[in-house]
């Protein structure tokens, strides 16, 4: 029984491996219309779920919030003008402060530089 607990396990996290791929060029559209204090927190959960070190629970509760984030129809509507993403920046801010401890300072500069890249200043 222990070993058949072990070989579900295994598979659980093989799944959540491979559903790490965040369309990157989707995550930006929706970025560039939710403006930089959305896209900081999201791109330090996209860093996240890139970085190898990222355990699979943790990809897995950031792909969660990503996919809310980029998932067109929620709480609040990202189309309403203002409030559209607070929704969003609400559950992306709740999981990535669940796992501060998994954000280096590498992943944060990597994010930092992508955000910098994608909102010149």
């Amino acid at each position: 029984m222990n070993s058949s607990s072990n070989s579900n396990k295994e598979v659980f996290e093989a799944e959540v491996l491979e559903s790490s791929v965040i369309d990157e060029g989707l995550l930006k559209k929706v970025l560039l219309s939710a403006g930089r204090a959305i896209a900081k927190p999201a791109l330090e959960g996209f860093e996240l779920i890139m970085d190898d070190s990222t355990p699979p629970q943790v990809r897995l509760s950031i792909i969660g919030a990503l996919t809310y984030l980029i998932v067109p129809i929620d709480l609040i509507p990202d189309f309403i003008p203002a409030t559209g993403f607070s929704d969003d920046l609400v559950a992306l801010t709740a999981v990535i402060s669940l796992w501060q401890h998994h954000l280096t300072p590498e992943i944060k500069f990597r994010a930092m530089r992508k955000l910098d890249n994608w909102f010149p200043v």
